[in-house]
């Protein structure tokens, strides 16, 4: 049955006596609500779709410029591929929304950032494996307040958080022992947007999620963390119980097998390692070479990247960690312009002036698409664009030697979360003697690749900010999410 967005407002406001006789009547009829004929596994698959509940946010699902993205919109994908269906997503306006939602509405499930016993609806739903763990962290603006180090350094100020979240219900948890502890709860608000008040000024401090936190301090060099709050949350996905298990089971192999292939680690080495040791220094200077200096070369980055076929914002990304976007930068070494190209390279790319802004971003693109096509064509994106950054860095030779050195060691050569692992051992005697090129600083490719992912995120990002998904007025999502090529 679809419930329309005024009924899950009459739902999750009514009182905690009604609220425990749903759950019980839930658990009592909810798992008669299906085809007896089908499993609940089998009742989707014929059904063609998964519907996903989730968040319009950063941590989970927004629409960027080149279509659907997000840690849960990829997870989920994987999953729905993995039972042989498309997955469908509805983003829910509200976090206190998904649980009502979820047990009245349509969702199979509700990829989130949800955990256990944070709502209480939760005795209602089941939960998958967990994928993730994260902290509760109070977060304040250096120069607006103290640090504060314990619940105490709260009460003189305004503390917010998001009404129906963990965070939420820890606050409610923990004022028996803090009774003059005060906060607000607000709705029509996201984490983001609490974030966001706290660097201007119109709210002392919040207490959120740290991924979500990591995410946005990216932008905000004078957020600061105060202390951690209760113990970690470990996040799972949240889904109706049922007559059978299949659907249960499948969700549990699905989670052993990409834990297991290493998938998941991928998983979240994309979207959540690269802001973890973000510098906020070089955020600063970043943001404003982004303001005073990309302007001039933005046109160049976006006509050479079409031309050769790749993000424009990648090959942008580029040009910052070699010259900060300066066309006359040199080395000590004899690169450079703004891609630092060598003599030689600029030579085989046709550049006949290294200074010239144009020809410099011409031949870095073209040199960066000749040495993405070296490698085996078995290397998936994003792997291959990593494999190649690398390679632009210390050659394409070293990169192979160290791909080499990681099958010896036992891990996956096409996989560069394991690769970038050996890199470093090239500077080794032990390891370069055996190589076919020798010796090479393995570390810089390393940090090179690191940097110019951040980078390239934090460009993404900026742009975005985030483009938020249409949401019709009862709650469903407009169409089908645009089709994402490999998420970098």
């Amino acid at each position: 049955m679809k419930f329309l967005n005024s009924d899950i407002r009459t739902i999750r406001n009514i009182s905690g006596p009604v609220v425990a006789l749903l759950i019980l009547v839930i658990l009592i009829i909810k798992p008669g609500s299906q085809d007896r004929n089908l499993t609940t596994l089998e009742a989707i698959q014929q059904r063609g779709y998964l519907n996903v509940l989730t968040l319009n946010s950063a941590s989970t699902y927004y629409q960027g410029i080149d279509g659907a993205d997000g840690f849960e919109y990829h997870l989920a994908k994987l999953f729905s591929e993995h039972i042989g269906v498309e997955a469908r997503f509805i983003t829910i306006p509200q976090f206190r929304d998904i649980y009502p939602e979820l047990l009245f509405g349509t969702g199979d499930i509700a990829a989130a950032g949800l955990s256990k016993n944070e709502s209480e609806y939760s005795r209602a739903v089941l939960y998958g494996p967990k994928y993730y763990e994260v902290q509760n962290q109070i977060l304040y603006r250096k120069g607006n307040v103290e640090r504060p180090k314990s619940i105490p350094d709260l009460y003189d100020g305004t503390l917010q958080v998001v009404s129906g979240t963990a965070q939420a219900k820890l606050l409610r948890d923990m004022q028996q022992d803090y009774p003059d502890l005060v906060w607000k709860e607000v709705e029509d608000i996201a984490s983001e947007e609490l974030i966001e008040l706290v660097d201007s000024g119109e709210v002392d401090y919040i207490l959120a999620d740290s991924h979500e936190i990591a995410l946005q301090r990216r932008f905000f060099p004078e957020l600061r963390i105060g202390f951690e709050l209760g113990q970690p949350r470990q996040l799972r996905w949240a889904y109706n119980r049922a007559d059978d298990s299949s659907f249960s089971l499948a969700i549990e192999t699905f989670f052993n097998q990409i834990q297991q292939d290493g998938r998941l680690e991928q998983l979240i080495h994309r979207h959540k390692s690269l802001v973890a040791n973000f510098n906020y220094s070089d955020i600063q200077t970043l943001t404003l070479h982004i303001r005073q200096r990309l302007p001039q070369y933005e046109a160049l980055f976006r006509e050479e990247a079409e031309v050769v076929g790749i993000d424009w914002r990648l090959l942008a990304s580029i040009g910052y960690q070699e010259s900060l976007w300066n066309a006359r930068a040199k080395s000590p070494t004899g690169v450079r312009g703004l891609m630092m190209l060598t003599l030689a390279t600029a030579q085989q790319m046709k550049v006949t002036n290294r200074l010239d802004p144009r020809q410099s971003i011409r031949g870095g693109a073209k040199y960066l698409t000749r040495v993405i096509r070296r490698f085996p064509e078995g290397i998936e994106e994003p792997d291959r664009t990593w494999f190649a950054l690398a390679a632009y860095n210390v050659g394409f030779g070293h990169v192979e030697d160290a791909r080499i050195i990681t099958e010896t060691r036992g891990g996956d050569p096409n996989r560069w979360i394991d690769v970038k692992e050996n890199l470093p051992l090239l500077a080794r005697k032990k390891w370069y003697k055996t190589t076919k090129y020798g010796y090479a600083r393995g570390w810089e490719p390393v940090k090179y690749v690191e940097n110019i992912r951040k980078y390239y995120a934090f460009l993404v990002a900026s742009e975005n900010r985030l483009n938020p998904v249409e949401i019709m007025p009862d709650g469903e999502f407009t169409g089908e999410p645009t089709p994402l090529g490999p998420s970098l």
